[in-house]
């Protein structure tokens, strides 16, 4: 099982993720991110495109290490590590 935690922008599009510790389990990212969108339908397609790949404005990563794999998200997911999946945020 690996702990999940999100910038607080998520929850605005993603309340069911929100004010709940989010645990889920999931060998690599990409089972992290099918896990998050079990919860909250949405939630992989807003974080990565219609092939799987990593929106550019998304950036995720387990513990201080940014995932190496955008494209299909396979980077290894240890038993208690933790993921931190962050939206960057932009306007004028």
């Amino acid at each position: 099982m690996a702990k999940v935690e999100l910038t607080k922008h998520l929850f605005t599009f993603f309340p069911a993720l929100a004010g709940r510790e989010l645990v889920v389990s999931g060998s690599t990212v990409a089972d992290v991110v099918r896990e998050l969108d079990a919860i909250a339908p949405g939630f992989s397609f807003y974080v990565c495109d219609e092939r799987g790949r990593l929106r550019m404005h998304v950036n995720i990563f387990i513990g201080d290490e940014r995932v190496v794999d955008r494209q299909r998200l396979t980077d290894p997911v240890e038993p208690g590590a933790t993921i931190h999946i962050m939206q960057a945020l932009s306007g004028g």
